[in-house]
């Protein structure tokens, strides 16, 4: 059974760091693409970074440079560190997964969700 749980999230001002975090069960990171997407209040989702196989990481422009993903395997955690955060940042989080390689932050592809942790920048 794929379950998926995001924590971490909260409220920092504009240039703060947070570390969300999403503990995965049902899959090995191995075969599997991991991503982080948000929305914000009146938008799409859009995908942030992904990363699969363990190694191919795909990141959205708009965090290049800012955001890195992760993954533990050994405790099936996937991560995303977040530096250098803005007010445009705002959004709920959500942790996915996909069986099989695609690198890729399009949401359509991924399979399961998390029910999402809430990360609010202040300027």
């Amino acid at each position: 059974q794929v379950q998926l749980v995001e924590s971490g999230g909260g409220s920092v001002q504009a240039g703060g760091s947070l570390r969300l975090s999403c503990a995965a069960s049902g899959y090995t990171f191995s075969s599997a693409s991991m991503g982080w997407f948000r929305q914000a209040p009146g938008k799409e989702r859009e995908g942030v970074a992904s990363i699969t196989g363990g190694y191919s990481l795909t990141y959205a422009d708009s965090v290049k440079g800012r955001f890195t993903i992760s993954q533990d395997n050994a405790k099936n955690t996937l991560y995303l560190q977040m530096n250098s955060l803005k007010p445009e940042d705002t959004a709920m989080y959500y942790c996915a997964g996909r069986r099989g390689w695609m690198s890729t932050i399009n949401p359509a592809y991924f399979s399961d969700w998390g029910q999402g942790t809430q990360v609010t920048v202040s300027s």
